[in-house]
């Protein structure tokens, strides 16, 4: 039998090690588990629905949300210690998808595209990836209307910009059953009666597990999220606490996220789940979401 000499076994164990290691390294950069240098996944689809007007312990335990709190919260992660920026709804909405209010103090109807500053929308397509917003009750695709029935636009801050096309916001009735065709991130804005506004907790709790449990059932093994907030609580207090959950494949069953966040460090989580390399707005001091990955 050959004896190899102590410095080419020293070698070998090297070069075994090495490939070792590259195959660990290749395993993780597979498309449901490659994380970013925030430790966070890289998901095929994300949704975010923004409900309205509710404090965190109006809706966090409350039997009249029973598959935001018995699937959602159960299932996925619960943010518990998640502010909105200010009062009242439409800078918040703002604050969320492009990292400032905007100048926003109010609610009133922007009626034309004149922001040029980065959003959420405009640094996804400029990194060639899709980004679409589907809008219950909206009269038309990309229809600038201030309202129309329940439609408000003042929970559909991509209007405000000239850099986000219109052709981009869709109506709700334009939401795929093939979940594949969903964009790489999306926001869904339900109307005036389903997303609390105008309407019961138990009527928009419906209306989510209705309209998107499906899509929440199907995140769960297709490397995708869905994420549901609140614009703000119902200015009874000065905290502006709300619910945040998030679940989907990569989210620890039953988890939470205990540091403190509000809408500029969800917009920060949004962009490095998309991998983007560019933060807008004040999303680029916030800190990404943590603690509920798996």
């Amino acid at each position: 039998m050959t004896t190899l000499p102590r410095r080419a076994l020293t070698a070998l164990a090297a070069a075994a090690l090495t490939a070792l290691t590259a195959g660990a390294g290749c395993a993780q950069a597979t498309p449901a588990g490659h994380p970013t240098t925030a430790g966070l996944p890289t998901p095929d689809h994300v949704i975010v629905v923004v409900l309205e007007n509710h404090g965190y312990s109006q809706i966090i335990g409350s039997s009249s949300a029973p598959y935001l709190n018995g699937t959602l919260k159960a299932g996925g992660a619960n943010l518990t210690n998640s502010y909105a920026i200010t009062h009242p709804s439409e800078p918040n909405y703002y604050a969320l998808f492009s990292g400032s209010t905007q100048g926003r103090t109010d609610d009133s109807c922007i009626g034309v595209q004149s922001l040029t500053t980065p959003s959420l929308g405009s640094e996804l397509l400029a990194a060639g990836k899709s980004w679409l917003s589907y809008n219950e009750s909206l009269p038309s695709q990309g229809s600038t209307a201030c309202s129309s029935g329940e439609y408000a636009q003042k929970h559909n801050p991509w209007f405000g910009f000239a850099n986000v096309p219109l052709n981009t916001a869709d109506t709700f009735a334009q939401f795929p059953t093939d979940y594949t065709k969903l964009p790489k991130e999306s926001f869904v804005i339900p109307n005036l009666c389903d997303d609390m506004h105008d309407c019961s907790i138990k009527t928009s709790d419906s209306w989510v597990k209705n309209h998107l449990g499906a899509y929440a059932s199907w995140a769960q093994t297709h490397n995708s999220l869905l994420v549901v907030t609140f614009d703000e609580d119902d200015s009874t207090t000065s905290a502006n606490h709300i619910p945040t959950l998030v679940y989907g494949q990569h989210v620890i069953p039953g988890s939470s996220a205990t540091a403190t966040y509000n809408h500029y460090g969800v917009l920060r989580t949004l962009e490095d789940l998309a991998g983007l390399t560019s933060h807008a707005g004040n999303a680029a001091t916030a800190s990404d979401i943590t603690g509920i990955w798996n």
